[in-house]
């Protein structure tokens, strides 16, 4: 077989559009081309965002990359370093967070921790997700980084590599302060990213809990997003209130497999706020529809390896494909898989092989990272010199 790279036959089929639940951090927030939304949407926000969570596909915007103060959605970055901290081990639900001077002092939206009381990350993401403690949020922020000023900082880092320009972050829960600013659109980003991690929606979207259980001094919680009780499917995410930011909130709510993000700023109260985040979800779930073609585990062809204890491996779907469609709309779409026929060993599980590329219209909607299933070693010289024999005399 002549070395380089040859290209697969491309898969030329009429079905759904592919688009993985797991894109990366760093992938792009697209618009939707050939959407014309009513105007009516969101016509008392500053600014709002539309977007489907999945593909990252922006359904709706209005004045998107205003820079404005996000009041307590700041918070959303704040739980984004918890849980990836967390995933990363350096972090666990049952470890205690002692309460410092500084922390105790924070105003505003509290759960009135006492200097030196400790709670679990787990109670502390609970004040911060359901009640918008604020003294929570500087309190793992100080478990996490020292500091807040260390934490701002890794909160700005994080901000950076999520591509969120238009965003500078000078405290970790949004309490009014010189050069603090995001938009609807930065806020989109990482409202997609903090629901990548599954959990965090048992937070979120919990309408009510307690936090001192087993004290004399239980402290009842209920969730300033009152959407997660009165809409359906909504889960999250994060409500915000300052006089200079007005009334501020970044929802999603998942319906028949679509999740949705839906952002506001500067609403002139939370009546016309919860209305007008609803009608933007109802648009969404009305007039868009997911559509799969590969699920999570299904087979989408072969490679031959070169040099490998193995001979082929299966390409196979490592998340569920599926794309955002327009209701109404034609769903014929073409599929090219692009992978070199023959690919040298070894290979490590997860190894980006090539990609697939999913079109409508000749408009490319989507690439997607087709990655190796399983560990390729490379085969030793017996095996290649048996095989080589073998070939030799077929």
């Amino acid at each position: 077989m002549k070395k380089g790279i040859k290209i697969l036959t491309a898969l030329l089929l009429t079905c759904a559009i592919i688009v993985p639940g797991t894109a990366t951090a760093e992938e792009p927030i697209k618009q939707q081309n050939n959407v014309v939304p009513p105007v009516e949407l969101a016509e008392n926000a500053v600014s709002a965002v539309l977007l489907d969570a999945d593909t990252g596909t922006i359904i709706y915007e209005k004045n998107g990359h205003e820079k404005l103060p996000p009041a307590s959605i700041t918070k959303i970055m704040t739980m984004l370093l918890v849980v990836e901290a967390i995933d990363a081990g350096k972090l666990k639900w049952t470890d205690k967070v002692r309460t410092s001077e500084y922390a105790a002092s924070m105003g505003g939206s509290q759960i009135f921790l006492e200097v030196g009381e400790e709670m679990t990350v787990d109670d502390m993401l609970k004040g911060i997700a359901m009640a918008s403690g604020n003294d929570a949020s500087v309190a793992m922020a100080e478990k996490l980084a020292g500091t807040e000023a260390a934490f701002v900082e890794m909160m700005n880092k994080r901000a950076k590599e999520l591509g969120m320009n238009d965003t500078h972050f000078s405290n970790c829960n949004g309490l009014p302060v010189d050069n603090h600013y995001s938009s609807a659109h930065d806020i989109a980003i990482m409202s997609r990213e903090l629901l990548k991690h599954k959990d965090v929606t048992k937070y979120t979207g919990a309408y009510q809990d307690h936090l001192r259980k087993d004290s004399d001094k239980p402290f009842w919680l209920v969730n300033t997003n009152k959407l997660v009780r009165f809409y359906p499917g909504a889960d999250g995410l994060k409500t915000g209130y300052t006089s200079e930011a007005k009334f501020c909130l970044s929802a999603t709510a998942v319906k028949d497999g679509m999740r949705v993000v839906a952002v506001v700023l500067g609403e002139p109260n939370t009546k016309t706020r919860n209305s007008e985040v609803s009608n933007m979800l109802d648009y969404a779930f009305s007039q868009y529809m997911m559509k799969t073609i590969y699920k999570k585990g299904d087979v989408i062809g072969k490679v031959q390896i070169e040099k490998g204890n193995i001979k082929e491996i299966e390409i196979i779907a490592d998340t569920p494909y599926s794309v955002l469609m327009k209701r109404g709309a034609s769903d014929e779409t073409t599929q090219q898989l692009t992978i070199p026929a023959e690919i040298k060993a070894p290979i490590a599980k997860g190894q980006v092989l090539g990609k697939l590329i999913v079109s409508q219209d000749n408009k490319v909607l989507k690439e997607f990272e087709i990655k190796a299933a399983v560990d390729v070693e490379k085969a030793g010289f017996w095996k290649l010199f048996k095989r080589t024999t073998s070939d030799l005399f077929r």
